[in-house]
């Protein structure tokens, strides 16, 4: 079933994430924004695990997740402790919500209309995985601009 699949891909991208996270040689560096790079790395990865946690987590998975989209993208130098943390907490969240889905679940309607429009949770899934691997090339090209 594609459920194994998606856990698999949310697994390596949100461990790539991590890795990101990590790779950082300035802790600080994670939070940096300059010029028209107006989110940093640090936000990025809170907008990340939000995300998820809210679509997966709360929506599929009923974990109970209360989403603050707006800290987000406002809290600033959360440390990089914490933040592995929310990367690990946010895997499991999001494979044990994929791990109550059947094949039927999969093919249901989404149970709201974040983009706007009717689609399959299925469909729904993958743009997520698109949606994070945006954000994690961001995360990528940021430590490489800003960890000077």
């Amino acid at each position: 079933m594609i459920t194994e699949s998606l856990k698999s891909l949310y697994t390596r991208d949100l461990s790539k994430l991590k890795t990101e996270i990590e790779a950082y040689q300035n802790e600080e560096s994670i939070w940096k924004i300059d010029g028209n790079i107006l989110n940093s790395s640090g936000n990025l990865c809170l907008h990340l695990v939000g995300n998820l946690s809210h679509f997966i987590g709360a929506i599929l998975g009923n974990s109970g997740y209360i989403r603050n989209r707006e800290l987000e993208f406002s809290l600033k130098d959360i440390p990089r402790a914490e933040l592995i943390i929310q990367i690990e907490n946010t895997i499991k969240i999001v494979n044990s919500s994929l791990d109550k889905l059947t094949q039927v679940d999969l093919e249901k309607e989404y149970p709201i209309e974040p983009l706007g429009y009717k689609m399959s949770t299925e469909y729904f899934l993958i743009h997520l995985i698109a949606h994070l691997d945006y954000h994690l090339g961001q995360i990528n090209y940021h430590r490489r601009l800003m960890d000077l």
